[in-house]
This record gives C-alpha cells, structure tokens and sequence, in this order.
C-alpha cells in the first residue's frame, strides 16, 4: 500500500510533542508570563534596552507574536518589576530560606515577574501564582523550584499588606553604582527625592503651538510654567486625543523643551538640529520661525522624525549623518545639539536604565559628546550661540564635560543662562549659568506639577 505522506511528514513531529509528557495545553495568560520573563532576563542580565526589545515592529520575536493586550500586560509587568526591582528583591529575598543558587537567574526573574504582578498590578495573586507554578513546572530549568515557588509567592500574599509598606521606606530603587553616583552630585537628601520620583509613573506632557490654556481644557491637563501642556495619564493611544490629527501638538516632556528655548529669538535663522531625531526640538525650531536643517545618524529616527514633521505641518531639510563628518556649504547662525547619552535623567519613563547601563558606558558617553560638541563649534559662524543638552542627570556628561571643554577650547565662551529669560526656568539655573533639571523638581502648587525629566543644557558662544 502506498504511503504517499511519508516523505512529507518524515522528522517531523506531532503537534504537541515538545512538551513534557502529560503536560496540559498551555493556560491563557501562561505565554505572556513567559515571554515577561525572557525580557526580563534580556534587560538584566544581557543590559538589552526595553523599549527595542518591545518595539512592535523590531522587537524581541516572542513578544511580536502576542496580540495587542498581552503585549500591553507584558510592558506594564516590566515596567513594574524593573521600577520596583530593589523593593522585589528585598521583599522577596525575606521568603527564602537561603539566597538563590547563583546559576538560578531563570528563577530569579519568573519570581521577579509574579512578584510585580502581586505587589503592583490589578493581577488577581491566585492568578499570578498558579501561573507561575504552572510556569516553573513546563520549564525543565526550574521544574524542581516550583515548590518553592509556590510557597514563596503565597508567603508574600500574607505579608504584602504590611510588608510592603515597610519595604519601600527601607530601600532605594536603585543599584549601588547609580546611587552613589547622584549622592556625589546631589547629596543625600536630593538623591532620595531622585529615587522616590522614579517609582511615580510619569504624567504626559505637549509643546503645543498655540494658546496653551485651550488645550490644557481639550486634553484634561493644566499649564505649567514653562508654557508646557500636562496630562496626569493617557487613557488610549495619543493618536486619539484631540488636536493629534490636526498637528496642533507633539508629547515632548517639559525639561526637554526648554534646551531650544535657550537659543534666544531665531526667526529666520538657519539653525542646525543635530542628533535631532525624533524631532521634538526640530519642531520647536521650526515653530519659532528658523529655517532648520535636522541631521541624525539613524535612518530609521530619521524616518520617524519626517513623519512627525508631516503629521504637524512642519518643514525642515533633513541629513542623514555622523555629525562629526557632517560639513554644510556655510556656517550655521545657531547650534542645537541634544547629544546621546546614559539617559539617567530619564528613568521614570525607561526603568530599565539603572540596570542597563554602568559606569564605564558613562564615561564612554561623555567621551563622545565631547567629540561631538568639539566638531558642533565648527559648524556655526563667528558670533554664533550653540547650545549643547542631553537627558543625563551625571556630572561626567554635563557640568565636568562642558568645563573641560570651556577651558581646552579658547574660541568658544560660555554665554550664561539667566533666570529671567524663559518662562518657568528660574529655579534650574546654576550659578555658574548652566540650566539643570531633575526628576525630584517641581514646576508649581498643583501635585500634577510635580517632576519632570532630568536634564542638563549649557549655552555657548563662537568667539571667533
């Protein structure tokens, strides 16, 4: 008798074969669980960035197959359990007998990603503990912990209400690098207000156009000083909202707005925005009636940043380049330069960055901005300002870079920031006339005022 499927179906397996023997089908919710803890594991121990391993388009392959909802959950587990990572590892710690086998990190981070849903998320605890078990169980790394597993977490559902409460007062959200690091720049005192806004989420904030009061009433937000925009949180995709449509606004946080500012009146300058992708601060060049040229290295921001220009009827001349090898026909009048760097400042939004970045990378950072601002200089005209920012709250990429500079560097002058000059700046300028924001600043009375990214902006001029 013929057997006209043999050669086809050959090596191949039954559907449902690779699981252990006598195992169910997978239970909904357990794939996303999964999927939580293989990001975790990419952030912490491989120091990937969350937000390329969760880009829908480019991200991690696992994650691109979840439909829309579970991918939501497994970003808001993450962000959990990295904004919370320290408070997680001390409550859970507490649960074991004895510290974790140093070759257990796949428990580690199931425990981690059960845990956040326990202590932080609208997750029923019988829920995150059945998953995990049944997680543990399906894994042969961790089969013979789910036991333990089981015990820990329904150990930390007794405790959690008094427990938890005590944790968070007892630690910082924080590795030790990091910490100390704000503690030399900022003291003691600061340094715990730092770490205390990071495990806020975030409000959203808008650079809007025109009449900043009209769409504080449309978008259910207030105005803060700087002119800025800000909502307490978005209830559905910003592409929703009013005004998105139209392009009568871009979500730019408020510290980050306040770089282009600095530049002063530029109607009808040219101006160059480098590393300007995604185009937050190309727009508000634009808008203030310069005539811009954006130029990035990345092609794929650089795309981003032409869409955006598109969806807020803005026009700019766009450079795909390495800004230390970009050379324009003439002199720019004016320079923005918001470099690459750690993005320490940013933490309330990207929890993964304490954990992804180290020292090293710091200075590394720092070593080329500097190479980037050294080659920026020659780019404007005699007379011209620059004005030089990243989104870093260390010292190495700011005030030490720019006074190293200053003093190796005797054609460029610093061109003092003054307290007066832009709305709502007052309070972040230094006395050496450098503009620095944290996460621990506010901008008001109003609670929704509180915080803002932590950024670092110097202005300087081009003496000849």
């Amino acid at each position: 008798m013929s057997r006209p499927n043999a050669r086809r179906t050959a090596g191949k397996k039954p559907a449902g074969q690779n699981r252990p023997v006598n195992q169910e089908p997978d239970k909904p919710g357990l794939e996303t669980r999964r999927v939580a803890t293989k990001l975790l594991a990419a952030v912490v121990d491989a120091h990937a960035s969350l937000d390329g391993l969760t880009d829908p388009a480019h991200g991690q392959p696992n994650f691109r197959a979840l439909d829309a909802r579970d991918r939501s959950l497994v970003r808001a587990i993450l962000m959990s359990a990295l904004r919370h990572r320290s408070t997680i590892e001390a409550l859970l710690a507490r649960r074991l007998e004895r510290p974790l086998p140093a070759n257990a990190r796949a428990l580690s981070h199931a425990l981690h990603v059960a845990a956040a849903q326990i202590l932080f998320l609208d997750v029923p605890d019988s829920a995150a503990v059945d998953l995990a078990v049944t997680q543990a169980k399906s894994d042969p790394r961790l089969a013979r912990f789910a036991g333990l597993v089981n015990g820990v977490l329904r150990n930390l559902i007794r405790v959690k209400a008094r427990a938890l409460p005590a944790a968070l007062d007892q630690t910082r959200e924080a590795p030790d690098w990091f910490a100390g690091r704000l503690e030399a720049a900022y003291g003691a005192e600061t340094t715990a207000a730092i770490l205390a806004m990071h495990r806020v989420e975030p409000p959203v904030d808008f650079t809007v156009k025109e009449d900043p009061q009209r769409w504080a009433e449309a978008l259910g937000g207030i105005v803060l000083p700087t002119g800025t925009v800000r909502i307490a949180r978005l209830e559905a995709g910003v592409d929703t909202l009013p005004g998105f449509e139209e392009g009568a606004w871009w979500v730019q946080d408020t510290a980050a707005s306040l770089p282009a500012k600095l530049l002063g009146d530029i109607a009808g300058a040219r101006v160059a925005d480098l590393c300007a992708a995604p185009g937050g601060k190309t727009a508000q060049l634009i808008h203030a009636g310069a005539d811009v040229t954006a130029v990035d290295l990345s092609k794929s921001r650089l795309k981003r940043l032409a869409e955006n220009l598109t969806r807020l009827r803005l026009d700019a001349e766009i450079v795909e380049s390495d800004i230390r090898k970009f050379q324009p026909d003439t002199p720019f009048d004016a320079i923005l330069i918001d470099a690459p760097c750690s993005s320490t400042g940013t933490v309330r939004r990207h929890p993964d960055v304490p954990w992804t970045k180290s020292p090293e990378d710091i200075e590394k950072l720092a070593a080329l901005q500097r190479a980037l601002l050294d080659h920026a200089v020659t780019l404007v005209k005699p007379g011209g300002r620059i004005v030089f920012s990243n989104c870093s709250l260390d010292r190495a990429e700011g005030e030490d870079m720019l006074e190293a500079f200053l003093a190796e560097t005797p054609d460029v002058a610093l061109d003092p920031i003054q307290p007066d000059e832009a709305p709502g700046i007052a309070a972040f300028v230094t006395p050496e006339g450098f503009l620095r924001t944290t996460p621990a600043d506010t901008l008001g009375e109003d609670p929704l005022a509180r915080g803002l990214d932590g950024f670092f902006a110097a202005r300087l001029i081009r003496q000849r």
